[in-house]
């Protein structure tokens, strides 16, 4: 026979759904850190590796040499931030 069980409380519930909850995003994977990162053949600084960067913000060294044409959001000239 079961004991008399009385309700639970609303903190113990709330204790109980935390326990049975699953991590968002899924379970977590360990890897290393890291970071995307090159440094300018010419000069040595450190720059981000990311699309778009066509110029050394420090020497000027040009990483990409492409042809560009106007769009929404990229123009033919030059897109490298200027400082």
């Amino acid at each position: 026979m079961e004991e008399n069980k009385k309700p639970l409380s609303l903190l113990e519930k709330m204790k109980q759904k935390a326990r049975e909850q699953k991590m968002y995003g899924g379970e977590q994977e360990d890897k290393s850190a890291g970071m995307k990162a090159r440094d300018c053949p010419n000069c040595g600084a450190g720059r981000m590796q990311q699309d778009g960067l066509t110029h050394c913000a420090y020497c000027g060294f040009e990483f990409l040499s492409v042809t560009l044409t106007d769009g929404i959001n990229i123009k033919k000239e030059d897109n490298s931030p200027q400082h």
